[in-house]
């Protein structure tokens, strides 16, 4: 999709209700239909094309609802599920910054809270609130029900990578140190789980699908 259709407004053709808020409510829905336009780095287990926003979104909050349980502090489920389907919304403005991508991480903080700004503030002030809160948290990984998100995050990527081999490691050339680095938050929350990405990062190396270093 190219940038003039993406800014297009899907909402123009919306026959209004005549209730303010439930109005906002339904242009926010329509916003975040975009989220089917901005394209992962991650590709499908199929290798056909590659993920978008909305579909790992999907993936992380069904993982949430199975792997809770491999946590070394017990995580709020629920509130862990509404934050994987909220953390990627910015993206629509913001557009996605590749995991290795260290350039871009440079500018992705103040890109995204400008887009977190416009995003939010389209819904009633109470709900832009909360939702606001819970990609603030995810952001700030400083509780457990973040934590357990932030996992999630890195391990459907993680797991893909590892079914297409090697996917866009192979592809961007990244190294183990780089995969380690970034997984380390699973090796801190969810050790047996980090026993699992250890064995799967070894036998990258063996398939030359991570550099060494």
């Amino acid at each position: 999709m190219d940038k003039k259709t993406l800014n297009e407004n899907p909402f123009k053709n919306y026959l209004a209700s005549g209730n303010e808020r439930f109005d906002k409510q339904m242009e926010f829905i329509a916003e975040i239909d975009k989220m089917t336009h901005i394209m992962r780095q991650t590709f499908l287990l199929d290798k056909s094309r590659r993920e978008n926003d909305a579909e790992h979104s999907w993936h992380l909050a069904v993982m949430a609802q199975l792997l809770g349980e491999y946590c070394t502090d017990t995580p709020d489920i629920n509130k862990a599920l509404r934050m994987v389907t909220v953390h990627d919304i910015i993206e629509i403005y913001a557009g996605d910054t590749f995991a290795y991508d260290t350039a871009g991480y440079e500018t992705k903080a103040a890109r995204e809270k400008q887009a977190a700004d416009k995003i939010f503030s389209i819904l009633p002030e109470d709900q832009s609130t909360q939702l606001r809160a819970l990609w603030e948290e995810f952001e700030a990984r400083l509780t457990a029900d973040s934590r357990f998100a932030n996992c999630l995050d890195r391990i459907q990527p993680f797991f893909h990578n590892t079914l297409t081999q090697g996917g866009t490691w192979l592809e961007h050339k990244v190294s183990v140190s780089a995969v380690q680095q970034r997984m380390d938050i699973v090796r801190t929350t969810m050790p047996v789980v980090w026993e699992w990405v250890q064995k799967n990062i070894e036998a990258a190396v063996q398939n030359n699908w991570l550099l060494p270093n």
